[in-house]
């Protein structure tokens, strides 16, 4: 076992179930990411907010971009095509 090899299969997780949702949900909030993890999929350990999430996808999850919502100002997250 490497050192951080649970840190890392946790953080590959996340990035596997939040693309996973987004592909099946396009146009979603980070509100609707976080409450699909912790109540659907039970990711409760992780400590998810909104404003994790946020911050989470731009860094780790490449493959999702984000428009802005003209009505709400919310980011509304898509996978982006490659």
């Amino acid at each position: 076992m490497a050192i951080g090899s649970q840190r890392e299969a946790r953080m590959n997780r996340l990035k596997d179930e939040i693309r996973q949702y987004v592909e099946l949900n396009p146009n979603c909030s980070a509100a609707a990411i976080v409450d699909h993890l912790c109540n659907e999929i039970k990711m409760r350990n992780h400590g998810l907010t909104a404003r994790k999430v946020g911050f989470f996808i731009p860094r780790y999850c490449k493959d999702i971009t984000y428009a802005l919502d003209a009505s709400t100002g919310k980011r509304l997250y898509i996978l982006s095509e490659q």
